[in-house]
């Protein structure tokens, strides 16, 4: 039986030594600059070192691969709506995601749901031969014509169940994945040729995680990368999880930070350490796990808390977690948490606060609106703070935010929770 699945794919390929070329670049481009200070600002400060994988997202017109409703946020570095409740990711994971697999310039590439086709056209310049799957009709019939217009001549598109690959083009050297399965899909390890890598999340639908899976004597050697997110499957393969959210009772995993509380520990399977990696929670960014003791202080109940710590204004520093709820169920719900400053600054944007936010979505993934706590500012013993939010009756689902998100200063954070009132 094959495996039904929509997903947003973060993938991105990038070329060591041949020269980039973009068909769709010019002198005039408006958005070059917006491209450079997304660079700048939110990818190279947040980890992301190799300078092809920088060059590459510098010169990719992102733009055009959005509605013209989203244009204006085009080069955000933020997960847009696309239509058909998909998403094209965010820059940081595109890039994050190609450092991850390390491809080749010879590499042929398999891409589980192209979407907007932006994926396929930063990989196109950089590998020989891109394949990309959608299965979403109206998406993939979109995507091909947007990379048919701008000139991407290697890049091979389809309209189809993306969990059964790509039989006549295999065997591929890469292939990235960004529907989360609870398992690997059998059709990928098979045409996964011999010492190739493919990036995949895997896990429960708000809990997932990255993993980089090599391919060595026929089976499947796995790393984890980091937690992370994706928007949700539909159909079969999105029905048969054996793990199902609970839209109707929204809560928060791991809001107390008891969960492997040590800092300093490697993440099993690793090539990072924990830095910015939090049971629970994912992109991480300017946050550490820790225990209480002399040098840190206590936490606010328990022993495990988290620590944001920004020194540059507008510069980010947080840690988001997924969260199922159905606004008809739903009507009303109490954010709670406890926080703790330390010469904390708001920043110049106007977000740009210590606080705990919520931010919900209907089943398009459009944004139905931000509710939070804050600001939190200057020096301050640990206080617990709540606020009553309601949910709009179209929220299917939600992006819990803790952190400083352009503050300076150092922020603590523990004992977050979601309860539902009504």
């Amino acid at each position: 039986m094959s495996i039904k699945s929509i997903c947003t794919i973060a993938s991105f390929v990038c070329l060591s030594a041949v020269p980039l070329s973009f068909a769709h670049c010019d002198d005039d481009d408006p958005y070059a600059e917006a491209r450079q200070r997304l660079v700048r600002d939110r990818i190279e400060n947040a980890g992301v070192t190799d300078p092809r994988v920088l060059d590459s997202i510098r010169q990719t017109p992102r733009h055009e691969f959005v509605p013209a409703t989203q244009v204006p946020r085009a080069y955000l570095d933020m997960a847009l709506p696309i239509g058909s409740s998909q998403t094209i990711s965010s820059p940081f994971i595109v890039a994050m995601m190609t450092e991850a697999i390390d491809p080749q310039p010879t590499d042929k590439v398999l891409e589980i749901g192209t979407g907007s086709g932006y994926q396929a056209a930063v990989l196109s310049p950089l590998v020989d031969q891109v394949y990309t799957i959608e299965i979403v009709d109206e998406l993939g019939r979109q995507a091909a014509r947007t990379i048919e217009r701008l000139g991407y001549e290697n890049v091979h598109t389809r309209i189809g169940d993306g969990f059964l690959g790509w039989p006549d083009a295999a065997p591929f050297d890469k292939i990235i994945v960004t529907c989360s399965p609870e398992s690997i899909p059998q059709p990928l390890v098979d045409q996964l040729r011999e010492g190739g890598q493919m990036i995949i999340p895997v896990g429960q639908r708000y809990q997932q995680s990255l993993y980089r899976l090599v391919k060595q004597d026929g089976q499947l050697q796995r790393k984890r990368l980091r937690p992370t997110l994706f928007v949700p499957m539909t159909g079969q393969a999105e029905d048969e999880r054996q793990v199902q959210p609970d839209p109707a009772n929204p809560s928060v995993v791991n809001g107390d930070f008891e969960t492997e509380a040590s800092a300093g520990s490697t993440v099993a399977g690793s090539d990072a350490s924990n830095d910015d990696f939090v049971p629970g929670w994912y992109y991480g960014r300017q946050v550490r796990l820790l225990k209480a003791n002399i040098d840190v202080g206590q936490a606010d109940e328990g022993s495990g808390f988290v620590r944001c710590e920004n020194e540059t204004p507008g510069l980010s520093s947080h840690l988001l977690q997924g969260v199922a709820i159905d606004g008809r169920q739903v009507t009303t719900v109490r954010l709670s948490g406890s926080v703790r400053t330390a010469g904390v600054v708001a920043g110049d944007a106007p977000d740009a606060m210590a606080m705990i936010a919520i931010s919900l979505y209907d089943d398009q993934r459009r944004d139905l609106g931000t509710s939070w706590i804050g600001p939190f500012k200057g020096t301050r013993p640990w206080r617990k703070t709540s606020k009553l939010i309601r949910i709009p009756l179209q929220t299917r689902e939600a992006i819990l935010r803790i952190g400083l998100f352009g503050a300076t200063g150092t922020a603590d954070f523990d004992s977050i929770s979601i309860q539902k009132i009504h």
